[in-house]
C-alpha cells in the first residue's frame, strides 16, 4: 500500500473517532447544565481549553460563554478540530482512498455531512442539541460498524485501527479532564459530593461506559474508580489501556513497527500500572496532560515510521 493512502486512511479513521468524540463530549456538558443544581455556575471555556484550543478560539470570539463555545466546536470552519472541518476533511481523505474503502462509507459520510451542515443552528441552540449530537453519534458508529464488517483484514485495516484507537485514547483522557476540571470549579460548593456523582456518572453515560463500570468495578460511581477504569480496563474498548493493546495488534501487522511497539507498550505500563485512589484533582489533570503529550509523540513516531509528513493531510477539502 502506498505510503499516502496509509496516511488518509489513517485521518480518516481519526477524524470520524474526533467527530463522534467531540459530540460525546459536547453531550456531557449539555446533560450536566440540567443535572447540576442551579447554583453551581458551570464553564463552558473549560471545552476550549482542554482541547488546546484557546487562541484559535479568543482570536474568533471576545466572550467565552455557552453559545460560543458550541458553536466554535460544532460549525466553525476555522477551529482545525470542529465536527463541520474534520467531515470535510473525513470526506477528502475517503474520496481519495475508495479502492481500498467499503464503497457505502462515502454515501454515509456524505449524508452525515449534509445532516450537519443543513442542522448547524440546532445544535448550536440548546433545546434540540441532544437530538442533534445524538444523530452525529449514531451515524459515526454506523459508519465504524460498516468498516467492522466489511473491510478485509489488510494493510488498510490496521491503518484504520490504528488512527481510530490513537483518536481515541486522546479523546477518553480529554472527557477525563474535562470532567476533573468540574469536579475542581464546584469542590468548595455546598452541593460538591451530589455533584460529584452527578459529573462522573455523566461522564460514564457519555462514553457508554455506566453498564461495563458496574460489571467490572462492583462498584458504585466514584471518581478515582472511574478514572481508573477508563485508563486501565482491558476489556472496555474506550478505555487507553484497551486502546493501546489494539494498537499494538495493528502495528505487528505492519513493516518496520519494533519501535512503535516498543513505545507503546512502555505507554500502556505506565498507564495500566497507575495506583492512586485519591479524589481526582490537579495531579490527576498533570497526569492527563502528560498522557495525551505522550500520544502526540506517538503519532510523530507513526508517521516518521510509515507517512510522507507529520502534517495532518487534508484538513479542509480543496
Amino acid at each position: 500500500m502506498l505510503s499516502k493512502v496509509a496516511e488518509r486512511i489513517f485521518w480518516a479513521a481519526r477524524y470520524l473517532e474526533r467527530v463522534e468524540s467531540t459530540a460525546r463530549m459536547l453531550s456531557i456538558y449539555d446533560t450536566l447544565l440540567f443535572d447540576l443544581p442551579k447554583q453551581i455556575n458551570f464553564g463552558w471555556y473549560n471545552l476550549i481549553v482542554i482541547n488546546s484550543l484557546e487562541q484559535d478560539f479568543n482570536e474568533r470570539y471576545s466572550v467565552q460563554d455557552e453559545r460560543n463555545v458550541v458553536k466554535f466546536l460544532v460549525g466553525d470552519d476555522t477551529n482545525p478540530s470542529s465536527i463541520v472541518t474534520s467531515l470535510k476533511a473525513i470526506r477528502e481523505n475517503i474520496r481519495t482512498t475508495r479502492d481500498v474503502i467499503p464503497a457505502d462509507t462515502w454515501e454515509l459520510v456524505n449524508e452525515l455531512s449534509q445532516y450537519v451542515e443543513g442542522n448547524i443552528q440546532q445544535g448550536i441552540n440548546r433545546r434540540d442539541r441532544h437530538e442533534f449530537l445524538g444523530n452525529i453519534i449514531s451515524a459515526c458508529q454506523q459508519i465504524i460498524g460498516l468498516w467492522q464488517v466489511n473491510m478485509a483484514r489488510d494493510s488498510a485495516w490496521e491503518m484504520l485501527k490504528l488512527g481510530q484507537n490513537l483518536e481515541r485514547a486522546d479523546m477518553t483522557t480529554r472527557n477525563l479532564d474535562a470532567a476533573t476540571a468540574a469536579i475542581m470549579q464546584i469542590e468548595d460548593d455546598d452541593f460538591a459530593v451530589n455533584s460529584e456523582q452527578i459529573i462522573w456518572g455523566n461522564v460514564l453515560r457519555s462514553l457508554s461506559a455506566d453498564q461495563p463500570y458496574r460489571r467490572a468495578m462492583r462498584s458504585s460511581v466514584k471518581g478515582w474508580l472511574v478514572c481508573t477504569f477508563l485508563l486501565s480496563d482491558a476489556r472496555f474498548p474506550r478505555s487507553v489501556g484497551f486502546c493501546l493493546d489494539r494498537m499494538i495488534e495493528a502495528a505487528k501487522s505492519l513493516p518496520r513497527s519494533e519501535k512503535i511497539i516498543a513505545d507503546i507498550r512502555a505507554l500502556h505500563k505506565t498507564v495500566t500500572e497507575r495506583d492512586d485512589d485519591s479524589p481526582p484533582g490537579a495531579d490527576m489533570r498533570d497526569a492527563l496532560n502528560e498522557l495525551q503529550i505522550s500520544l502526540q509523540y506517538l503519532h510523530f513516531t507513526l508517521s516518521r515510521t510509515w507517512f510522507l509528513s507529520d502534517q495532518e493531510p487534508l484538513a479542509v477539502a480543496q
